[in-house]
């Protein structure tokens, strides 16, 4: 009778341990989408993409996350089209021209 109890015991603690592991990770995966792009004005305006907010009309900036994103790692720019970028050297998606170096490291390297 005391193996049934020690058993039962077992098996209840593991399944709440199992489905407080599965509950966690659920709502990890639901944050982990973040944004790119948000209002200097309007914080709580994002987007994914570079464009205008919707209440002010400003353009969406960088997140400080993706500025030093950007920092950190070597980032290649078109000098007509600066939505177009690159980890390597290429060329511009929409006119062909050479990407060049970001201009943020391009300063970090003369300091």
């Amino acid at each position: 009778m005391k193996k049934v109890i020690v058993m039962a015991f077992a098996v209840v603690v593991s399944l709440t341990t199992f489905a407080q592991k599965d509950k966690m990770h659920k709502t990890d995966t639901a944050t982990s989408v973040k944004a790119k792009y948000c209002c200097s004005m309007h914080p709580e305006v994002t987007s994914q993409k570079p464009g205008k907010c919707t209440k002010c009309g400003m353009m969406l900036t960088k997140t400080k996350k993706e500025g030093m994103k950007m920092e950190a790692m070597k980032m290649y720019t078109c000098p007509m089209h600066p939505d177009v970028t690159s980890d390597k050297p290429g060329k511009c998606s929409k006119c062909g021209m050479d990407l060049s170096e970001s201009k943020a490291k391009m300063k970090h390297k003369r300091d």
